[in-house]
């Protein structure tokens, strides 16, 4: 049966900008799998999509007008049941057969067929093929059921009575195979061949199409509508970097903000404009924020990365002179950049120290207390974690000028003062600036070296990707905050559940395991959250196995997207080691993975694991040698004596790989053991002795990582 091409055009009002781009793929996507699923349109099928402020619309290359007749199969009674030992129907065949639209005719047609133990009937019959009106009609109503849509509004229709629900009204709806019109309806709305384009640009209305192959070429040609949301972003990425590369300066890169001015335009036309270089003593995150998030231009940078004078805007029509434009933005941008600039002002006016006793009145959490309460358990968590890197067994080093002493001093200062800034005039306005603005202050105030940088840097990171803190007091105390967050509201049992995050708890915990494995700090999670508790008092449970728990399942999950596999994670992390040494850990797993030794050490070590599991009582690691009576107990014994040094040896020195690899000469002596002696002997002496010399070995094999989980 020959194919043509199919078009189909909802045409609205204006869709909400953040979610045009999603809204284009869910269209297109599921409108072309119905098709697909009726046997419509094909997997080899070409589906473009296309979405713009006022429409969604999507062509699907090589659609059926009917899609082939099936053959059917329905299974109908048990020979026994539905015929009678002549062969003349029951009436419970006849019953059955009715249902599926049958009669008595065609019992000579039924098939006889095994089905379980017991032989039934079978009714062989060949289905129509779905037609594309009533195949397209069903695509149509499932896409507009499943778009996800967070918020409906109720309209009126054309008629004054009735009434539907869509995320916008719907004005238009254009539905083309080839050139003949599909008979659909959708929202009270026949399907047709016309739609719109620009509301100021196009050169005629309406725009009639001739069929489904030129729709993108006559909207953009007599609608003046580029219909392609991947093709306007193309259009707006391509003129953003010409402008800026004539004046050699780069425009912001933000790809949340050139996805909504993608949807908000149907003709972008990119114009230059600019702003009064008084504004620029205002810190730029300020003028680059109150720009994007307001206006929706796009701020422009030096080559050093410092804002400049000069802004990109996105226009939406393309008069012959565009001063008018240019001169109406300028003059809408210049009372925001104002209002920036007198909240800066003022707020320097006002030192952060004398804004801490404020914080007091700022509810944080109906269990938690104030956001004053909470800078006090900040300093505290912080003064505990310095301690922990004062007393780490693995040394760490601070700047030669920032010894533990003076370091502790910053980070109590600097917690102190962090959520100062939540205060000010500023961070009132764009709370996204909070932390960025308290550095600000604290430089203008002159702080001491590090603290500024340490109240800017205490959020970080703030997303996968961001920087981390920049220097030591910053690095304890972002830790300290997040550690602060977490613990406290675990501590109340306000945990995730599914999808829902309100605390965003899981950006928190990686962004401790970053900053414990990226600065190297020695501390294990558990030791960090046991220091964190008692900042708390009485406020909160005990949350320290739930909480690391949590925390090693968000390093699982960022080391198995960093391609290590899961045997290999779950070796290393199970000993929940220190974050820090996670990855010449798991580097050292797998090297011995690759050894030849290595398959068989990790099943009998699998198996020494079971036996100590299944043994009564407490088996202590030590071997009395006058007990060793099998000459093969004896050979592990010895090959133990000579392989535990070096792998201790070289495990305390930092050389994990060394220490696994050391393991591989336990191959043959182990093998032997089990070959040739029993565990569990009757004199319990032995059995003992045994079971000794089994934790021995179990202990000197699991020091880098639980090697059981690397067995198949």
């Amino acid at each position: 049966m020959s194919t043509k091409n199919l078009l189909v055009e909802l045409f609205v009002e204006e869709l909400p900008p953040k979610d045009l781009k999603k809204f284009g793929a869910s269209f297109s996507s599921v409108l072309a799998e119905s098709l697909k699923a009726h046997g419509l349109a094909s997997e080899h099928s070409a589906i473009t999509a296309y979405a713009s402020p006022r429409r969604l619309a999507v062509h699907i290359s090589a659609v059926r007008a009917q899609a082939d007749d099936k053959a059917v199969s329905l299974k109908l009674v048990p020979v026994s049941v539905g015929l009678t030992p002549d062969g003349q129907p029951t009436p419970a065949l006849i019953k059955k057969l009715a249902s599926v639209g049958a009669d008595a005719s065609v019992v000579p047609q039924l098939r006889r067929q095994m089905d379980g133990k017991a032989e039934a009937l079978f009714f062989d019959s060949t289905t129509k093929g779905t037609t594309l009106a009533a195949g397209l009609q069903e695509a149509l109503d499932k896409t507009l059921a499943q778009l996800p849509i967070r918020k409906v509004m109720q309209y009126q229709l054309a008629d004054g009575w009735s009434s539907v629900n869509f995320v916008r009204p719907a004005h238009g709806l254009v539905a083309l195979h080839g050139a003949d019109v599909v008979p659909v309806s959708v929202l009270g709305l026949t399907a047709g061949r016309d739609t719109h384009g620009h509301r100021f640009e196009a050169s005629v209305d309406p725009v009639v199409l001739r069929d489904a192959d030129h729709y993108a070429q006559q909207l953009e040609e007599q609608g003046a509508v580029i219909a392609s949301f991947e093709q306007r972003h193309g259009e707006i990425v391509r003129q953003l970097q010409h402008e800026a590369g004539k004046l050699g300066l780069t425009p912001i890169d933000d790809p949340a903000l050139l996805d909504e001015v993608t949807a908000l335009v149907e003709r972008p036309n990119v114009l230059l404009c600019e702003f009064e270089k008084e504004f620029l003593d205002v810190p730029q995150e300020c003028l680059i924020l109150t720009m994007k998030a307001n206006q929706k231009y796009f701020p422009l940078l030096d080559a050093h990365g410092k804002l400049t004078n000069k802004f990109l805007i996105v226009s939406n029509i393309r008069p012959e002179d565009p001063s008018r434009v240019i001169g109406g933005n300028e003059r809408v941008v210049r009372p925001r950049l104002a209002d920036a600039k007198f909240f800066f002002d003022q707020d320097r006016k006002k030192t952060l120290a004398l804004r801490v006793p404020g914080l007091a009145k700022v509810v944080y959490h109906g269990k938690l207390g104030t956001q004053g309460e909470r800078a006090e358990r900040v300093q505290a968590i912080g003064h505990a974690i310095v301690n922990l890197l004062r007393l780490s067994t693995v040394p760490y080093t601070v700047d030669d000028k920032d010894h533990f002493d003076v370091l502790d001093s910053k980070v109590r200062e600097a917690a102190q003062l962090a959520k100062a800034d939540l205060l000010t005039d500023m961070v009132g306005e764009f709370p996204e600036l909070q932390g960025v603005m308290g550095g600000y202050y604290a430089r203008h105030e002159g702080l001491r070296d590090g603290v500024a940088i340490a109240i800017e840097d205490h959020y970080k990171p703030r997303f996968a990707g961001d920087a981390l803190p920049r220097n030591h007091t910053g690095t304890v105390l972002a830790l300290a905050d997040k550690l602060e967050t977490l613990v406290g509201l675990f501590g109340i049992g306000q945990l995730p559940t599914g999808d829902k995050d309100p605390f965003a708890l899981r950006r928190h915990a990686l962004g401790v395991v970053r900053i414990l494995t990226e600065k190297a700090l020695p501390l294990s999670v558990a030791e960090l959250v046991k220091a964190a508790v008692p900042a708390f008092g009485t406020l909160i449970d005990d949350p320290t196995e739930a909480l690391s728990t949590f925390i090693y399942e968000r390093l699982a999950g960022t080391l198995r997207e960093q391609g290590y596999s899961a045997h290999e994670v779950e070796a290393v992390l199970a000993l929940r080691p220190a974050p820090s040494e996670v990855p010449k850990r798991l580097a050292a797993v797998r090297a011995f993975a690759s050894l030849p030794e290595s398959a068989s050490l990790a099943a009998a070590n699998k198996r020494v694991g079971n036996i100590l599991k299944k043994a009564e009582g407490t088996v202590e690691a030590k071997v009395d040698t006058a007990l060793l009576k099998e000459p093969a107990e004896a050979a592990l014994y010895e090959a133990l004596q000579q392989v535990k040094p070096k792998a201790d040896a070289a495990f305390d020195a930092g050389d994990h790989t060394a220490s696994l690899q050391a393991l591989a000469a336990l191959k043959a002596p182990v093998d032997a053991f089990f070959d040739k002696v029993m565990v569990n002997a009757e004199d319990a002496a032995l059995r003992a002795n045994r079971l000794g010399l089994l934790a021995t070995l179990h202990a000197a094999m699991n020091r880098v990582a639980d090697l059981s989980k690397l067995a198949a």
